[in-house]
């Protein structure tokens, strides 16, 4: 019979992985990530690989895409060449490193192209161009605002003051009063 504890680590590395495509990596790395959350040392990759039945070279792609995020650092013990994968625990340290890839990724090309594209189509006085215009500008507004809340919040601006560790914080409690057996705040 399997301890609780297993049980639990391969529910929690399966939605992990099934909320990777959420934050924009595969399945693999999500699981990846879950399962170093599950263990009180760093692994390395061979233990990875054994844990979660995966090839080398999918451990290998997911750790380093996670490294590539942030969400990994590597040790090496002295004397060895064997790394260590430690994730990144620091909820809202994680959570930053996530909305900084997703924006460079994903926002700045797209408020790059935008910016580009509607100067351009504002020369042409056509009735298609100037609903097509009316659509890029809508679509431009709504991202730089989504890109302003994101740079506030990575520089720690209002978003910060309002409170993350605040939100991390009252998380913790309200988990702490589900598990005395008290209701939600």
């Amino acid at each position: 019979m399997q301890e609780p504890r297993e049980s639990i680590r391969e529910d929690f590395v399966g939605l992990w992985g099934r909320m990777g495509s959420f934050w924009g990596v595969s399945p693999a790395t999500g699981r990846v990530y879950g399962w170093l959350l599950t263990r009180a040392e760093p692994q390395d990759a061979e233990a990875i690989r054994e844990g979660l039945d995966m090839s080398r070279g999918a451990v290998s792609m997911a750790c380093r895409e996670l490294q590539d995020w942030q969400l990994v650092s590597t040790l090496r013990s002295a004397g060895s060449r064997r790394v260590l994968y430690a994730p990144e625990t620091d909820l809202e340290r994680a959570v930053r490193n996530i909305v900084l890839t997703r924006k460079r990724r994903e926002w700045d090309p797209i408020l790059e192209r935008l910016r580009r594209w509607i100067p351009e189509l504002k020369r042409d006085k056509s009735h298609e161009a100037a609903v097509f215009l009316d659509r890029l500008q809508a679509i431009e507004g709504m991202v730089a605002l989504v890109d302003e809340l994101s740079e506030q919040f990575l520089k720690g601006g209002v978003l910060q003051r309002l409170g993350l560790k605040l939100l991390v914080a009252r998380a913790r409690r309200r988990g702490g009063k589900l598990r005395d057996g008290g209701g939600a705040t």
